[in-house]
């Protein structure tokens, strides 16, 4: 029998309220809470208490915090707030900290017979944090060489050829210097090609970071005949009574470099031509 007055609007489906849709709640992302009718824009999101909450910003700059879940109207539909979706790991730098072009999921190379010796510790853990990567891709192993005073002894010992070469880092390396009378003489002892001997101008490795990396507008000068780390140091009122304080300073220099931008060129240059000598 057709019913003249259609069917009863108290069980009709059609007028219905569509079913709250789940919805992150991003920053930014402009919310209205149904029982207060707080309106606001979704600040962040925290856990307090085991409850998540969304902390919501209204045009006047004021906040409330509400437990995350339904309750919520955007756009004048009820949602569900959930938590915002997490954002991607980051991408792998595309640079090494030496500048160069990063290469990804590539093992380390077998290590070359070729070496580059530092003179110290120190040298080794700067070119370590800035050069470290690139000299894994090519296999090259940096070894302490403890003072140029032995490089003419270590050059024996190793044999260089043209396919075990050497390249040496010294520092102090100036005309006149001992350090470059050393090591002309080194040279006279090897076939020609297999060593290359480059340095930086400065009394230690410390001066080849920027001193403003350490809030300085120069590197301190010390005096002839003082030691010059414990000089340094007590010139900038760190501890320097013992080799610990040396060693914790020189970490504390260390950890202010990030790339070669923190380096100076006199230092970067002539650990890029060592690299490229002994992977000719």
């Amino acid at each position: 029998m057709h019913d003249r007055y259609g069917p009863d609007a108290l069980t009709s489906t059609t007028h219905r309220r569509p079913a709250a849709r789940p919805q992150a709640a991003e920053r930014g992302l402009v919310v209205e809470e149904v029982q207060t009718g707080w309106v606001g824009a979704v600040v962040r999101v925290e856990k307090s208490g085991g409850v998540h909450l969304v902390v919501l910003e209204d045009r006047r700059g004021r906040t409330r915090s509400f437990p995350l879940g339904p309750g919520f109207w955007v756009d004048g539909a009820a949602v569900v707030l959930t938590p915002p979706v997490t954002s991607r790991a980051p991408a792998p730098p595309t640079r090494t900290a030496s500048g160069s072009v990063a290469v990804h999921g590539q093992r380390a190379r077998v290590a070359r017979g070729s070496r580059i010796w530092v003179e110290g510790k120190h040298d080794a853990e700067l070119v370590e944090k800035v050069w470290g990567d690139d000299l894994r891709v090519e296999g090259v192993v940096v070894e302490l060489l403890d003072g140029v005073d032995n490089l003419t002894a270590a050059l024996r010992d190793f044999g260089p050829t043209p396919d075990r070469r050497v390249g040496v880092l010294v520092d102090h390396l100036v005309p006149g210097s001992k350090e470059q009378r050393l090591a002309t003489e080194a040279l006279r002892t090897v076939p020609a090609g297999t060593v290359l001997v480059l340095g930086h101008p400065y009394v230690d490795v410390w001066q080849a970071v920027r001193a403003s990396r350490l809030g300085l507008d120069a590197w301190p000068v010390i005096e002839r005949g003082v030691e010059w780390k414990r000089g340094i140091l007590r010139s900038l009122g760190w501890p320097a009574e013992s080799q610990e304080d040396v060693a914790r300073a020189w970490q504390r220099i260390l950890r202010s470099v990030r790339d070669y931008r923190d380096l100076d060129p006199a230092l970067l240059g002539r650990v890029e031509e060592l690299i490229d000598f002994v992977t000719a």
